[in-house]
């Protein structure tokens, strides 16, 4: 970033440094933004500070240092507690600051929730994202934005520094987060089919590292069979998005289908086999573990490691 676009560059801010948030932040601090950052984990923050930028104690003191704050947090309830909760950003938000929205959550929430900050003249965008950790620390996320013109002029130097495509679907909150259900959608129904066709290999007696080996390079393939079923081969189901995550979003994009009447019957069946995994006690990890709810295979070796606090998204 020359000195010209360092000037005009806005203040920026993470909130939530989980597995995307912390990718994020090294994004735009490679971008050359001075990131300001806060996590419920004060070490967590304190070590990326370390690096460059500034690690602040509470959200509310991050919100009245930054013009952008960026919250990558799990859920609306999260999100609830970064703004509203004690310590929270919305009230020290200065007029005319933005509030980018990065988690998955209710459509008809976001469109309230920019309008709530609105009434304390804070601008809002409604920013789900899509790519996974890696994708966050090499700056190369998707984000399905939506919102003001307003608010995107002082944000984009923030989210392009962050993605390869920022997609702007309108100018309202909304339908962004539509667009992330729906992607939602077929992440779940794709790693539950991917885990579905690999236990059916593995029930029939062929070597998983040759299944996986075919299937990669058929028209069966996917992106997502591709992906986690290269973590069931390595018996690796430490989370980068874990299975409770898609008990929320599979949730979520019923929630959203069920005031239309309209059916959702491989969304519903995927959903059951992650909540089937999630009461079995494999919440926690990774949601290619949505695989060891199939009975009577023998799956690769299995390695356990700490659970982050916070998970990626898909």
């Amino acid at each position: 970033m020359n000195d010209q676009v360092r000037q005009a560059a806005p203040r920026v801010g993470v909130v939530g440094l989980g597995a995307m948030g912390l990718g994020m932040a090294r994004s735009l601090r490679s971008a050359g933004f001075d990131v300001a950052v806060h996590d419920l984990r004060p070490e967590v923050a304190a070590a990326f500070a370390e690096d460059g930028g500034t690690a602040h104690a509470s959200a509310a003191e991050l919100a009245a240092a930054v013009d952008v704050l960026v919250g990558v947090v799990v859920n609306a309830a999260q999100v609830e507690s970064v703004l509203f909760g004690p310590g929270g950003a919305a009230d020290a938000l200065r007029p005319g600051s933005v509030y980018v929205m990065c988690s998955t959550a209710d459509p008809n929430w976001s469109a309230q929730l920019e309008k709530r900050l609105a009434e304390r003249g804070v601008l809002y965008l409604d920013a789900p994202i899509s790519g996974g950790a890696a994708r966050a620390a090499s700056g190369e996320l998707t984000m399905m934005t939506s919102g003001s013109a307003t608010a995107y002029a002082l944000a984009d130097p923030v989210l392009e520094a962050m993605s390869a495509t920022v997609y702007r679907l309108g100018d309202e909150a909304g339908i962004g987060s539509k667009v992330k259900i729906v992607n939602q959608l077929l992440a779940g129904v794709h790693i539950a089919a991917a885990a579905e066709a690999m236990a059916l290999g593995i029930k029939a007696g062929v070597p998983a590292e040759s299944l996986y080996e075919v299937i990669t390079h058929s028209a069966g393939n996917s992106w997502m069979f591709e992906n986690r079923m290269a973590h069931v081969l390595a018996g690796d189901y430490t989370p980068l998005s874990a299975v409770d995550i898609f008990v929320k979003d599979l949730g979520l994009v019923l929630d959203a289908a069920r005031p239309e009447k309209f059916p959702l019957p491989l969304a519903a069946t995927a959903h059951q086999m992650f909540l089937q995994a999630s009461a079995s006690g494999l919440g926690g990890e990774d949601d290619s573990a949505v695989i060891k709810t199939f009975p009577g295979i023998e799956l690769p070796g299995q390695k356990h490691a700490e659970l982050p606090e916070q998970k990626d998204e898909a």
